[in-house]
């Protein structure tokens, strides 16, 4: 396994200041009743207010921001089932270069309809990682475009970083974080935030069942993959590289996993009492806080809203209004 250099203090400061001008500062939301029904202050970073309606933004931008002008002039790549390539297609726009995104056939309809708004090329593939990185490979192969990993990435990770951030500058005295996992960017970054930014803030990650695999990896210690993928969180559904499972293991307390009937619930409750609405994988870190209350009692706890991108078509079978 090899060894990562784990990005800086002072390159997730540098980071945060050269992205600001390009995204929102979300809002951190908490509500009384949610607060009394758990027993624990809980605070919602709503990143569904994020330019392209998620965090994926931030990483994105901040890696094709440090791009030369030669690399940019060469074209962008990535592979993602939506909110990174948006991401990348924004953060393309921004430098005025051709971009490329590879999507698995299921990706849902609006974030494939946004990607392509942004102007971006869009190719589909299977559902696979492994599809997923042919596909972008031979683009980069005849074009020479530049790939942009959603989440093993160094620069992606620092800007993920600037989430976790935020809310220890808004609420210093937070206990915990709990971000969703898929790839482990946002995971590893929120670690590393919470370890240069808070004395005491302890970081948990939240998955679901239908794609356990970052559970696995975190008790073995390798990359490990799901035993089976199958969950209405479609932005969770890859596996960790090396790079975020070894951020995670050393910055990461546990990893809790949540069934699909409780992300519907979590994503329910965010609803009915912040009036918002929010993608299944955005409400993964709400269920887990749920399911495990007893261990936060008292607590202060941020859960990250990480998009709000949900089909509308699927509002009425998710949302019982």
């Amino acid at each position: 396994m090899t060894t990562y250099s784990f990005p800086s203090k002072q390159e997730l400061l540098d980071s945060h200041e050269r992205i600001k001008p390009f995204i929102n500062k979300t809002s951190l939301l908490t509500n009384e009743k949610i607060n009394k029904q758990l027993g624990l202050e809980v605070y919602f970073k709503c990143e569904n207010e994020q330019k392209i309606g998620a965090f994926k933004a931030r990483g994105g931008i901040n890696a094709i921001l440090l791009l030369s002008q030669e690399e940019i002039n060469k074209g962008l790549v990535t592979h993602s089932s939506g909110n990174h390539a948006q991401a990348v297609a924004y953060a393309g726009n921004i430098r005025k270069t051709k971009t490329w995104v590879v999507m698995p056939e299921t990706a849902p309809s609006i974030k494939i309809k946004k990607v392509k708004e942004l102007g971006a090329e869009v190719i589909f593939c299977k559902n696979t990682p492994h599809d997923r990185q042919t596909a972008a490979d031979k683009i980069v192969s005849e074009h020479g475009a530049i790939f942009i990993h959603p989440f093993d990435n160094h620069n992606v990770i620092m800007g993920q970083a600037t989430v976790a951030k935020e809310i220890l500058e808004e609420i210093p005295e937070i206990d915990s974080i709990i971000p969703p996992v898929g790839g482990g960017g946002l995971l590893s970054g929120t670690g590393l935030s919470a370890a240069y930014f808070s004395k005491k803030c302890t970081v948990y990650a939240a998955e679901p069942e239908g794609a356990a695999d970052a559970i696995l990896s975190f008790k073995s210690g390798k990359v490990e993959h799901a035993p089976y993928v199958k969950t209405i969180a479609d932005g969770l559904q890859t596996h960790l590289s090396e790079r975020t499972l070894e951020i995670i293991r050393t910055y990461v307390k546990a990893v809790f996993l949540v069934s699909e009937e409780e992300i519907l619930q979590a994503l329910n409750l965010i609803y009915k009492h912040l009036k918002i609405i929010v993608e299944p994988s955005a409400a993964v870190s709400f269920a887990a806080l749920i399911k495990h209350k007893d261990t936060f009692k008292g607590k202060k706890v941020a859960v990250v809203l990480t998009g709000g991108n949900l089909d509308e078509k699927l509002i009425p079978k998710y949302l019982n209004k």
